[in-house]
Order: structure tokens, then sequence, then C-alpha cells
């Protein structure tokens, strides 16, 4: 099930970023402890009582030495596209400004529901303070302290109120949904085309979800395949195509609907900053993943330059070690054809699961050659280990004080279960916990 989208829109200095950063808590705070991974702080995952959604801060936007209004067109205009509920931000100290009448003027034209919230009412004795924004026209405002983080609850109930209930497309077991992520103009769209181009049965375009999420299903050599692709990702504004990073929204959408993600380079390009934004969602979301360098066509090489290619992406993406590289090009439809036997092969990999006799063997064998280190005279002690889940595969290994289990040592007993089992193409996730 895809996500709704909760974006927070409004001039400077409301504390768009202040609200974003408390309704999604520690999880952008935090030290991310995986290399590679560059993190984007204007998208993040978050959940209230029963809900689970994503949340996107504009305030997060610059877009070059663009004019106040254009600012504010721009991150209203990437709200409007991405969200199912706009939260439009207001300051109650300073009282409606001719900004926020500004903003209120380009929200009107939107038919998404807009939550009017006014920031900085730090205690009830403030709340006259709200009574002037009715005249935005946006209905009862949401009194709440971004510093105090008070109001959120109310104000993200009114927000869940406004959720869409999704009417969305179920498939089989059998069937393998799979995406293809990246910036613009790396040629995602020539992939799908190379694909569809071959000899295989198309079935048909179906509108995937209530928001025009077009999947496409075909077969080729009996396995049934479904390509997860957003309508919009095709066609967007001049303004919020020149923000290159907001390519990870388009992405994340398609991202939690599949098994199987292709994130794809420009062999033109080479590797950019935004490429490892976009991976890392692909790899935090837990799905298979295949790096595909498109345009190899493109390229002067000889016989080292893909064995330098191949160096340069494991040297950026350490947190995708475990994802084979294929090089094609759409163009020329050189290795597209084995994308697709990559794809169900991962897939398998990513639904796998291991006997716990079996899986306890390698743990056994793995702690007897190297035990885990000492730390201030304490040693850890696995007890048992077992798999809990698939698509990711995570195991969970029972032990005397999880908080023994270095980060090192997990890395050492991850490698040694891919080197027994094939987990190509799929993360691993590990989690120790307490005998008791």
């Amino acid at each position: 099930m895809t996500k709704p989208v909760i974006a927070i829109v409004g001039r400077p200095n409301v504390g768009k970023s202040t609200i974003f950063n408390r309704i999604v808590g520690e999880r952008v705070s935090i030290v991310e402890d995986i290399p590679g991974v560059t993190r984007d702080r204007i998208y993040s995952s978050a959940d209230w009582l029963t809900h689970e959604f994503n949340i996107i801060d504009t305030g997060g936007i610059e877009i070059g030495d663009e004019p106040f209004l254009e600012q504010i067109r721009a991150q209203a205009e990437i709200a409007i596209q991405e969200a199912d509920v706009i939260i439009f931000m207001t300051n109650g100290r300073e009282g409606v400004t001719s900004a926020d009448e500004q903003v209120a003027k380009i929200l009107y034209k939107t038919k998404k529901p807009v939550v009017l919230a006014v920031n900085k009412i730090d205690n009830p004795d403030m709340r006259e303070m709200i009574y002037d924004f009715y005249t935005l026209g946006f209905g009862e405002p949401f009194p709440i302290s971004g510093s105090h983080g008070l109001g959120l609850g109310d104000l993200l109930d009114e927000c869940a109120k406004h959720f869409p209930k999704e009417d969305e497309v179920q498939y089989g077991d059998d069937v393998i949904k799979f995406s293809l992520i990246g910036r613009p103009n790396v040629g995602k769209s020539s992939l799908v085309n190379a694909f569809l181009g071959q000899d295989r049965v198309i079935v048909s375009d179906i509108a995937g979800t209530t928001r025009d999420a077009i999947d496409t299903p075909y077969s080729y050599e009996g396995q049934e395949y479904v390509i997860i692709d957003t309508a919009g990702m095709r066609k967007r504004g001049k303004v919020y195509e020149s923000t290159e990073k907001y390519s990870v929204l388009r992405a994340m959408r398609a991202i939690e609907r599949s098994d199987v993600v292709l994130v794809v380079f420009n062999a033109e390009e080479g590797i950019q900053e935004q490429d490892k934004k976009i991976a890392g969602y692909a790899h935090e979301a837990g799905k298979a993943v295949i790096i595909v360098v498109n345009k190899w066509d493109a390229i002067e090489k000889d016989e080292k330059t893909m064995n330098l290619f191949t160096q340069q992406i494991r040297e950026h993406f350490l947190f995708l070690d475990y994802a084979p590289i294929i090089f094609v090009s759409a163009k020329t439809k050189q290795r597209v054809h084995q994308i697709l036997a990559l794809v169900q092969r991962v897939s398998e990999n990513h639904a796998m699961r291991i006997q716990s006799s079996i899986l306890n063997e390698v743990i056994e064998d793995a702690v007897a050659r190297n035990p885990a280190p000492r730390d201030k005279g304490r040693r850890l002690r696995i007890y048992y280990a077992t798999q809990v889940a698939v698509k990711p595969p995570t195991f969970v290994t029972f032990v005397n004080e999880p908080e023994l289990m270095h980060f090192s040592y997990e890395r050492f007993l991850e490698n040694r279960i891919r080197e027994t089992f094939d987990f190509e193409g799929t993360p691993i996730r590990l989690i120790a916990r307490a005998r008791d």
C-alpha cells in the first residue's frame, strides 16, 4: 500500500522545517550509519496513531536566484503535484501578511485539501492570535508550537481525515513488480520502451492507484512482470524539473510498491551526488536493487573501462555492495534482454527463506572462526538465530546482551551469511535481541 503524502507549504521563517522535524522525530536527526548514503531531509516517513505517511518539507527548496514569489510558487507547485494533503504554515506572532495571502491565492487553485496551521502559539493565552487567520479562507486554523510540540496531534488528526482511501491493484505472489528510478534524462523511459519493444506480450496499461500510477504488466519467457511508473514522472513543470533533488519525490511511490528497483545511471554524466540520494531510499526501503548503467554505447572504452567504472560505483555506493551492476544501452538494446533475467534472480533472492537449522550451523561456524571481541570484560554470546521475514530477508539473533552486537561484528555475520547463501541483489537485516 502506497503511503499518503503531506506537504508543508508557507512563506519563509514560519517554522516549516521545525514542524517537519517534530513530526518525523529522530529519523532525520540521527547520524546515518550506512557508509555512502547521503541524507536529504526534505522528505521522510512518519506515523501518527495508526497512520503511516510521507511528509515533504518545502522549506528545503532552493531555486537559484529566483525572486521571492517564484520561490513560493515553486514550493506550492511541488506540494500540489506530490501531496494528498497540504499543511499551510503561518506565523501567529506576525499575523496575516501579504506573503501569506499570496500563498493562499496559489493554494486556492488546487483541489487538494489544505489544513491551516498557525505556528508559534506557545501557550493558551496566545490562542486569540489565531482569529485573524480565518480571513485566509481555509476554515478553522490549528494553533501549534514547533518549539514546544504543542497542537501537533490535533493537526495530524485533521490531516488524517483527508488521507485517500486507495483501491490499489493486487497482483499474484508470482508477479514480479519492478521500477526504474534515477535522475532526469538517464534514460528510464527509453529502457522501458526497449523492454516493451521486444518479443513479449503486453497485457494493458492499468490505473494502479488513485494517484494515477501506471502499471504496465507483461510476460517474458513464462514470467509475469509489472513495471510500476508514475504518470507524473514523465511530464513536470519547468521549475519542478530544474529542482533536481526533487527527482527523489518522483521515485518514492514507485519504490514503495516495487519488489525490485533498478537504479539507472547515465554513463556519459558519471556518478552524481543525487544518484546516492535516490539509491539510498531504495536501500532503506529494503528493496532488491540492480544498478543499471545506461548509454554505455556513448562511451569511448577499452578493455579496462568497465572494470574502472565498476570500481568507481563500488567506492561511491558502499551501502549497495550487494547490488549487481549491468552496463546497457537502451538505444542499441545492448544487454537489455539480460536485465529481466537479473530482475527475476534478485527477486527470488529477496524472497528466499533459510531453514533455522542450516542458518545456525553457519552462525556457529562463523563465531567459532572469529569470536566476538570483548567489551569491558564482557563478550557477546549468540544462542540462536532464525529468519523472521522476507523482502528483505530479516534475521533475529538471540544473544546475552544486544548492546554488545557492534556494527562491525554484525557486518561480519552478514558477510558469512552472504558467502553461504545467494543473497545477491537484496539487503539483509540482522536484529539482535536478548534471549529473554
